[in-house]
């Protein structure tokens, strides 16, 4: 694995930004998902299939695209039990959490003595997109399809790309069914999100769609995100820990390696004012298998310093690790996820933590948020104004007319009552 020791210096804003530039940006697919998108909205199940077989099934004719449920069923009492527990207690643990983001409404009453309710109701469908090209990821399924189950989603479709056999990995087809998805589509690539966007013959178009994927998954995301909501833009997955002295050398090896398992373009920081525990790192670290990862071990003056490095960087994950970085929890405010404490690997968090594991990357988490409840839900205003109505109207009508919309003025004004008289 790629290992260098940095010593931090000056302004930890530049440090952020050069410790950024080590992950390479990936070349512009903006054409290439375009023609795909409209070759779908165009001919429906047609392109859709074609495109699987290009890309997915390679050359194979790919199965029925919308997974029969009996599938499921199979797949579910053909998985390992093992598997199956930490699945469920992902799924309970999932959902602990997302429910205690949901709520339904609020009701406000302003100065004027009139209420406004702030009303939230889910989507009607969603869609949960699940990579497949590394490895099968039924973690990704517990997170997009527990979280869309709790908010009230009563559709919740999950697409992931078939293999070879023209079928999905069958722990994800059994991870499906346990986490509650309504249907499940044999679909990949900018094609499943256009499919998912604008709807085939097949698929049913949904009004939000989720998850990670590779940059055509993205770029197809960002593409249709006018018509649809999405969570995000899902680039390489990060991982900054500070540590202290009292911090494990062997566990935090470990977890910058479990982070790089995820592959090419992936970076794996540690940050640390004990000199030593760096040098154990590092040793540890070159000798790893390569994935294709990037891991820097910078040495800093204090805790309160690394904290100020990481808050520019604004990681996916953020662990601390020692007394002094634990106690800085509080005041770490930009970061996906933070993970306090050395029993609390990053990993924890990927599988059966409760926290989701599809967060904000590229240092998106200095203005987006990991996927919740509110991802699936919108939030609108009903508003009951009574007696109140002439003094608003009173006050409000002066500015509709200073911005040239008389109609407003008047609309309002007609509600003026004086005395019980118009």
């Amino acid at each position: 694995m790629q290992c260098e020791l940095l010593t931090a210096e000056g302004d930890p804003v530049a440090l952020a930004a050069q410790l950024r530039a080590l992950v390479p940006q990936g070349a512009s697919v903006s054409d290439q998902v375009a023609e795909i998108i409209g070759a779908v909205q165009g001919k429906g199940d047609v392109a859709l299939l074609d495109y699987t077989r290009r890309f997915d099934t390679g050359g194979a004719e790919p199965s029925v695209l919308e997974v029969p449920a009996s599938d499921l069923d199979a797949a579910l009492e053909r998985l390992d039990p093992d598997v199956r527990a930490g699945l469920e207690r992902a799924i309970d643990n999932v959902g602990a959490v997302a429910q205690a983001g949901v709520r339904d409404e609020i009701k406000a009453v302003t100065f004027d003595g009139h209420q406004v309710l702030l009303r939230e109701v889910a989507v009607r469908r969603a869609g949960v997109y699940v990579p497949g090209g590394r490895a099968p990821y039924p973690s990704t399924v517990v997170m997009g399809v527990v979280t869309a189950r709790v908010a009230g989603v009563s559709d919740i479709a999950v697409c992931a790309p078939p293999g070879p056999s023209g079928e999905i990995d069958a722990t994800v087809l059994a991870a499906c069914r346990l986490a509650g998805a309504t249907r499940v589509y044999a679909m990949g690539g900018a094609q499943a999100i256009a499919a998912l966007a604008y709807g085939t013959e097949t698929v049913a178009a949904v009004d939000v769609i989720v998850g990670p994927g590779n940059l055509y998954v993205q770029e197809a995301k960002r593409q249709v995100s006018g018509d649809v909501g999405i969570d995000g833009f899902a680039g390489p997955s990060d991982l900054f820990v500070i540590a202290g002295s009292e911090a494990q050398p062997e566990e935090l090896t470990l977890d910058l390696l479990a982070q790089a398992e995820h592959g090419p373009g992936t970076l794996v920081i540690a940050a640390s004012p004990e000199r030593g525990l760096l040098d154990q790192l590092g040793d540890r670290l070159v000798t790893a298998a390569d994935t294709g990862a990037v891991a820097r071990l910078v040495g800093v003056p204090d805790a309160r310093y690394a904290l100020a490095l990481a808050q520019e960087f604004a990681p996916e994950h953020l662990e601390l690790v020692g007394s002094d970085a634990e106690a800085l929890a509080p005041d770490a405010t930009r970061a996906g996820c933070v993970l306090v404490g050395g029993a609390s690997a990053t990993a924890f968090g990927d599988y059966v933590a409760g926290s989701n594991h599809i967060l904000p990357t590229g240092g998106a988490a200095r203005f987006s948020s990991g996927l919740s409840p509110g991802h699936f839900r919108r939030r609108f205003s009903e508003v009951r104004i009574g007696a109140g109505a002439s003094e608003l109207a009173r006050l409000a009508a002066p500015i509709a007319r200073a911005e040239g919309f008389e109609q407003h003025a008047r609309s309002m004004e007609a509600r003026i009552r004086d005395n019980g008289q118009r």
